[in-house]
């Protein structure tokens, strides 16, 4: 067999597995969606039901405005990009849950601080004194614009932005939070990595907004990669605010799932704005690293918490695998691919995946559950509470299927011509 012959037949072996791959993926995202329409609508008030145990059942109908405006995103989300999604219930959800934050999510309008936790009709029972409540109402309002065409719902989002903007950059009294004399200046990466997916979302196919948010979008970057510490050797969660590692667990904190997620947002970013090189650095500091230091050996599956000296860390679950650094890792290694082409990523998205599917999917009541012990057997049956709700996972596998098909779709090789044989063409 000839060399040709050889690579065209591996590269034809490869489509086949991309091929099972995206049949596998777009079949749990039906099921996984499936679920979720079928439990958690609250046709009374609008919004949705999370506290759900494995069947579906509700345990607790307190309302989390993280998980509203996730939910209202996804469904809009689906609707806007899978053509079999274009479904007027999956709309007339993603409707009833927007109407129901607009009414009620934030603590005392017209300011826009947003409560945590909502009772079942709406009104506010827990107040955070952070961001993510208002980032994810954000994410809902442009999205349901982006299906409904109603201006209300983007003069909401932008609104919304520009106040977060204010309180991470200029002011961030609005949120509550009392300075206290002892506590060090700290910048989580999660604040910038939120703010960089949130110029993603709302720059998408709108140059206005693209170009109004490029500067932040730029800035964003930065913070999040100053959170590469330790020669590059570590990715820490916490750094201070002028970007130098924190002493004590707090500064050897690191979150793989976290650096996994900013990522693929890092990635997006790059592609923005044309930059090979910052995209190498960011495949080798925030995919191939987080992956490296955080992959159970023994095991399997991602360390949810590590402490960047080895030492033990504090947090009880350290040790659990949870669903989202599994569905973040999907995305990322399979964008890092689908961008570049380079095998390695691909290997990993495979192990990943085949693992995820193996050990978080519920093959009965349908879902995934979410938290798991170290060797990899259900430590909690719920398939939604406070913080995993109709999201990471629908969201993981909407993306999978789509760059999977945009793999698929792309020219498949020709078949090396063979070399004739002249002793075989002599005696024809």
């Amino acid at each position: 067999m000839s060399d040709g012959l050889r690579v065209w037949q591996e590269m034809e072996k490869e489509r086949e597995t991309l091929q099972a791959w995206k049949e596998r993926v777009g079949q749990e995202l039906d099921r996984v969606v499936a679920f979720w329409l079928e439990h958690s609508h609250d046709q009374e008030h609008g919004g949705f039901f999370t506290c759900l145990g494995r069947d579906g059942q509700v345990y607790d109908d307190l309302k989390y405005v993280w998980l509203q405006g996730r939910q209202v995103w996804m469904y809009c989300h689906l609707y806007r990009r899978l053509e079999r999604f274009r479904r007027p219930e999956l709309l007339d959800a993603a409707r009833a849950g927007g109407e129901f934050l607009l009414h009620s999510a934030r603590v005392a309008p017209p300011a826009k601080k947003c409560a945590f936790v909502l009772t079942r009709d709406g009104r506010p029972v827990k107040v955070q004194r952070t961001i993510f409540s208002e980032c994810f109402y954000t994410m809902a309002m442009n999205e349901l614009w982006r299906v409904t065409g109603e201006a209300r719902y983007q003069s909401e989002a932008v609104e919304m932005m520009d106040q977060i903007i204010h309180w991470v950059r200029e002011d961030p009294s609005g949120l509550g939070r009392p300075q206290l004399p002892g506590a060090p200046a700290t910048e989580s990466m999660a604040v910038p990595m939120m703010l960089l997916n949130l110029v993603d979302q709302l720059g998408e196919e709108d140059e206005e907004l693209a170009v109004k948010y490029a500067e932040l979008g730029d800035w964003c970057a930065q913070r999040v990669l100053q959170h590469v510490q330790r020669d590059g050797q570590a990715v820490l969660e916490h750094v201070s605010e002028d970007g130098e590692e924190l002493s004590g667990c707090l500064g050897r904190h690191q979150n793989p799932g976290h650096a996994l997620e900013a990522g693929w947002f890092l990635l997006r970013h790059t592609h923005r704005r044309g930059d090979p090189a910052l995209r190498a650095h960011v495949i080798d500091k925030f995919l191939l690293l987080p992956f490296r230091s955080g992959w159970d050996p023994e095991h399997g599956g991602l360390f949810y918490f590590q402490d960047a000296d080895g030492l033990c860390p504090t947090q009880l679950e350290w040790a659990m695998k949870l669903w989202w650094p599994h569905s973040e890792a999907m995305i990322a290694f399979l964008m890092g691919y689908s961008d570049g082409g380079d095998p390695a990523l691909l290997h990993v998205f495979y192990q990943v995946a085949e693992y995820t599917f193996r050990q978080f999917r519920d093959p009965e009541y349908g879902e995934w559950f979410g938290y798991l012990n170290r060797e990899g057997k259900v430590a909690l049956t719920i398939k939604g509470g406070p913080f995993k709700g109709c999201f990471h996972v629908p969201r993981c596998l909407a993306m999978c299927e789509e760059m999977l098909s945009a793999l698929l779709s792309r020219p498949a090789p020709a078949p090396a011509r063979p070399i004739p044989d002249p002793a075989r063409r002599g005696a024809e």
